[in-house]
């Protein structure tokens, strides 16, 4: 298994955590104050993968910053810039001939996940699979696509999102939290983890140029000509960051060592000041915030060097500084703010 090399997927524009992302990609975005993507690098490491390729597009030199050559993790990192972004499979072409000689891994850059990669890496060499995606239950019917498979955990479509309704009464999240019920689990569809083994027998499907995507573009096509595309359904935690509400949640949940301030805990990036008078309750704070007397913040993120001025309140909300923001795509700017509500 040592042999085996792996790609990290960080090239991403991170759409959906803007303005997190307004000065960084999605996968540098600070987590429990490390960058996001150092726990995809230490989870490689820890099972045995010590040549890692990470592709870069939105922000290169925020992932470059974070990793740099990965000695400091044990690994070799390579990176594969993109000018025009290639998508989850395109972007194996530049990096074709270095995963031409043994299977490979393939991870998502947004996620946190104990997921146990030698249990896939058998069960894909066991059905000698094209693919193996491991997949979770999707408990709460969150939006994920549903993947189908067989009764021999063979993947024989990728559907649309799961009804919403559904997510009103499951009663736990896409992260595998406990429901209540067994119905909702026995309804459960299966979602793609984004973590993945793949033969380089796959790149007989994938297109040789230009943007496409493994799950629209090319496992479609391996099913269709019967190649053996396997789910490999699995138990273990697994937290994915693409939204802002996620990316709070996730880190609440996960959080260690957090500042206690009135009715709850939060977390505290380096060099941050918060005056006496100051609430914080469940709230993420990175690096050199200041947050002055009287102010109140609960269930919200404040970008690196906010400062919140005395008294005001901020509720459910993203907050980074006016100044990093090119193009206003919501939210309200306030003071030396912009404020984001978490949907």
């Amino acid at each position: 298994m040592t042999k085996m090399k792996a790609l990290i997927l960080a090239a991403g524009l991170g759409t959906r955590l803007w303005p997190l992302t307004e000065d960084r990609t999605k996968a540098a975005i600070p987590f429990l104050n490390r960058p996001l993507i150092a726990y995809s690098v230490e989870y490689l490491a820890a099972n045995g993968i010590q040549d890692i390729i990470v592709n870069l597009h939105h922000q290169p030199d925020s992932i470059r910053r974070a990793l740099g050559d990965g000695s400091k993790f044990g690994v070799r990192i390579n990176y594969s810039f993109e000018p025009e972004i290639l998508g989850t499979s395109g972007a194996l072409n530049p990096i074709r001939e270095l995963l031409l000689d043994d299977d490979f891994l393939v991870i998502n850059g947004k996620i946190i996940t104990n997921i146990d990669l030698v249990q896939a890496i058998e069960e894909h060499r066991r059905q000698n699979a094209i693919a193996t995606l491991v997949l979770r239950e999707n408990r709460a019917h969150e939006r994920f696509s549903i993947v189908e498979a067989d009764a021999r955990g063979r993947i024989t479509r990728f559907a649309g999102f799961p009804d919403f309704a559904h997510s009103q009464t499951a009663g736990a999240d896409a992260s595998g939290n406990p429901v209540t019920g067994s119905a909702a689990i026995e309804t459960a569809p299966l979602m793609f983890t984004g973590v993945q083994v793949l033969s380089p027998r796959i790149f007989q499907y994938v297109p040789p140029e230009g943007f496409s995507h493994s799950t629209i573009d090319v496992f479609p096509r391996a099913i269709a000509a019967g190649e053996a595309v396997v789910g490999h359904l699995s138990k273990d935690e697994w937290y994915e960051m693409s939204t802002l509400g996620r990316y709070l949640e996730a880190s609440l949940r996960l959080m260690t060592g957090a500042f206690e301030s009135g009715a709850g805990s939060s977390i505290v990036g380096a060099h941050c000041v918060i005056n006496d008078g100051a609430n914080l309750e469940r709230s993420v704070l990175w690096d050199n915030v200041t947050v002055e007397a009287g102010a109140r913040v609960r269930d919200s993120v404040l970008g690196e060097g906010v400062r919140i001025p005395a008294n005001t309140i901020i509720d459910r909300a993203v907050v980074v500084r006016r100044e990093l923001v090119r193009n206003l795509e919501r939210g309200e700017i306030v003071g030396p703010n912009l404020i984001v509500p978490i949907e």
